[in-house]
C-alpha cells in the first residue's frame, strides 16, 4: 500500500468520529495520530500523543461538528 493512500486512509478515520467520552476521543485520535506519525516515519508515540491532545480539543471546543 502506497503512503499517500495510507495516510488518507487515516486522515479519513480520524474525521469520522470524534467518540462519545473524552476517553473515547482520545483513544481515536492517539490511534490516528501512532498510525500516521508510522507512516511518515516518525516517532509513533509523538503522533499518539499529538493526535489524542488534538481530537480532545476539537471535538470539546466544537461539538456540533463533531460526528458521532
Amino acid at each position: 500500500m502506497s503512503k499517500p493512500l495510507i495516510l488518507s486512509f487515516v486522515g479519513l478515520l480520524a474525521l469520522a468520529g470524534c467518540g462519545d467520552t473524552v476517553g473515547e476521543q482520545a483513544l481515536i485520535g492517539g490511534g490516528a495520530g501512532a498510525v500516521g506519525s508510522a507512516v511518515v516515519g516518525g516517532d509513533p508515540l509523538v503522533g499518539a500523543a499529538v493526535g489524542a491532545g488534538g481530537n480532545v480539543l476539537f471535538c470539546q471546543l466544537n461539538p456540533r461538528q463533531c460526528r458521532r
